[in-house]
């Protein structure tokens, strides 16, 4: 049996789930319903026997996250494609196919968002086993999911028969996303599936798919992997090739316009995670329908999600009926659940306003930990940082301020100038404005401290870099 290589999904903005997702760092990467983020759920789902270490596809900005989080669950890329820039599903899809077609002329993909709730991994992989023989043929198969219920925030897929005996079936056409009373017919039809986004191919049949519907895309996306650069772990797509992709869906670039696809039902539990309501659907309300998360008390509260995000926040709901209330320290919101889909809207008017909250999250990630803010005032700022155990920041120094460290939890080595000194828990250090220095992390547990910076320009880029092991460029922190 041939062994399938997943492809997995890592863009996107991360509105619909503000303020617990952001464009700095959306969804895939929160643990939404559980202690591990979605992203993780879908390459452990996506792994053991029959399947190879994943194609990751994800831009600059999340190149750290992704491997530190399959590093947490004990995986490792077989390779991660930075785009540099989004252009939609269609290029990155076939960005990932040429690569994997480069080393492997057989190879068998699993493209799927890492985004998506699934909670029956057995089942999944079980449909997977059932509908390869048909991608072995030369078919593409769209992965469907069985309706429960008339969604209008979904696409569509009709059949060619109603589902029988859980086997392939051939595909008529893709669904835009309908209205309530069409969506309604199609549910009693039997004939109709929700639109996963999910597909199972050989690479050359997708490759050939491309050629076919979408011929112009191929030379730029070619060239781009072509020329790509290694970035230590990471494979950076070429700039200007990839700026000539069009950015279009892989479902209208190809699938819409291909005679060969066949749908594999499945009924085993699936959800994109679209919205909070959809988050309070997948959460199991209580008997009274709320679905809670953190420090939060409900009094007379029913069909409510209610969730603090934020350490030492109480939530507490009274009355309510129907809500949706998110609380993280820097942002809170408070929705009708039955309007969801409209917070995408909110972040757009917090954008215009210039709000930090609407892109950025209070936690700055980074390869060697991540920090957030707790005070900025005037002249001042307060952080916590936490360094994974054995990282380091680079060999740095900044124009405008000056920092001082105070150790809470592990032990920092400590470089200033030509001076090297390790800094244990309640023990402090001062940087001086101008002085190069790097802190790391020489133990086996994370190291906490707390940095007061002083000085008259505090922002992210007053940084100039000497050495860094990430090969990051000047002006981002760490």
């Amino acid at each position: 049996m041939a062994k399938i290589t997943p492809v997995l999904l890592c863009g996107g903005s991360g509105t619909r789930l503000w303020p617990l997702s952001r464009k700095s760092y959306p969804k895939q990467f929160t643990p939404l319903l559980g202690p591990l983020s979605l992203f993780q759920e879908a390459a452990k789902r996506l792994s053991g026997d029959g399947y190879g270490d994943p194609i990751i596809v994800t831009n600059s900005d999340f190149r750290f996250i992704v491997t530190e989080q399959l590093a947490a669950i004990g995986q490792m890329p077989g390779a991660v494609l930075i785009e540099p820039e989004g252009r939609n599903t269609g290029p990155a899809i076939l960005a990932a196919a040429l690569h994997a077609l480069a080393s492997d002329p057989d190879a068998v993909l699993l493209v799927a968002p890492s985004d998506h709730d699934i909670p029956d991994a057995a089942a999944f992989r079980a449909a997977v086993a059932t509908a390869l023989p048909a991608a072995m043929t030369g078919l593409i198969v769209t992965f469907g999911i069985a309706p429960t219920r008339p969604e209008t925030g979904y696409g569509w897929l009709e059949l060619s028969a109603p589902p029988q005996g859980g086997a392939p079936v051939a595909l008529s056409r893709f669904v835009e996303k309908p209205n309530a009373t069409v969506a309604a017919q199609m549910l009693a039809s039997g004939k109709y599936l929700w639109n996963a986004g999910l597909f199972l191919m050989r690479a050359d049949t997708l490759a050939a798919g491309f050629r076919a519907h979408a011929p112009e895309m191929v030379p730029a996306v070619a060239e781009a992997v072509d020329q790509a650069t290694s970035d230590l772990v990471f494979l950076r797509l070429a700039p200007v090739p990839w700026s000539r992709a069009e950015a279009i869906s892989i479902d209208y670039a190809v699938m819409e316009r291909a005679g060969n696809l066949v749908a594999m039902p499945f009924s085993a539990g699936w959800s994109d995670l679209g919205d909070w309501d959809a988050v309070w659907r997948d959460s199991g309300p209580d008997g009274n329908g709320n679905a809670t998360h953190g420090n939060v008390t409900v009094i007379d509260c029913n069909g409510s999600l209610m969730r603090s995000e934020a350490e030492g926040t109480e939530l507490v709901g009274i009355g309510l009926s129907n809500l949706i209330a998110v609380a993280m320290p820097d942002a809170v919101l408070i929705a009708d659940r039955s309007r969801a889909q409209e917070v995408k809207e909110a972040v757009a008017r917090l954008k215009t306003r210039g709000a930090r909250a609407a892109e950025t999250f209070p936690r700055d990630h980074r390869p060697w930990g991540w920090f957030e803010t707790l005070v900025l005032g005037d002249r001042f700022q307060v952080k916590r940082i936490v360094v994974n155990p054995g990282a380091s920041l680079s060999l740095q120094s900044h124009v405008h301020r000056a920092e001082h460290w105070i150790v809470v939890s592990g032990t920092a080595r400590v470089i200033i100038n030509d001076t090297e000194k390790l800094v244990a828990e309640n023990e402090s250090v001062y940087i001086p404005l101008g002085a190069k220095h790097r802190m790391h992390n020489p133990g086996k547990v994370p190291m906490v401290l707390i940095e007061v910076q002083t000085g008259s320009y505090l922002g992210e880029d007053d940084i100039i870099r000497y050495e860094d092991v990430y090969a990051r460029g000047q002006g981002a922190k760490g």
